[in-house]
């Protein structure tokens, strides 16, 4: 078999616009996947923080005093550097004649839970109270 000594000029390797492409290829791939990978810890830490202040609130939420205790004001403090405030009110309502003769009185809990970064978390509920205090 016969072989030819003779190179070929300008068709071996790449040229330089070829690896000029192919790397900015790999970096905006790169870039890409770097941007992915921190708006996933950006949502991760956002929804750790969320479950952190819910937590809170169904903890402050159990410990709340019985509803024959439950009366109308505020109770605040802080819990994990967290802090919290009850707000509890008459429940309003449009039809109060015909809630006269009710033996339970309903009232709004309105409870605010911030994070350490100053977001809040709000839960509203109705608790009833026994009419008399009983």
């Amino acid at each position: 078999m016969w072989r030819s000594t003779e190179r070929k000029t300008g068709t071996e390797g790449f040229t330089l616009i070829e690896v000029l492409v192919a790397l900015s290829i790999v970096a905006i791939t790169l870039a890409s996947i770097g941007a992915l990978i921190a708006t996933t810890a950006r949502g991760t830490k956002s929804i750790e923080a969320h479950l952190t202040r819910l937590e809170i609130a169904r903890a402050i939420m159990t410990a709340l005093p019985d509803r024959g205790q439950l009366a109308p004001g505020s109770l605040s403090g802080e819990i994990a550097g967290h802090p919290w405030r009850v707000d509890i009110s008459p429940f309003a309502t449009s039809n109060t004649d015909s809630q006269a003769d009710a033996v339970w009185t309903p009232q709004t809990v309105l409870m605010t839970v911030r994070s350490t970064t100053g977001a809040a978390m709000q839960i509203s509920t109705v608790r009833l109270q026994r009419k008399g205090g009983g």
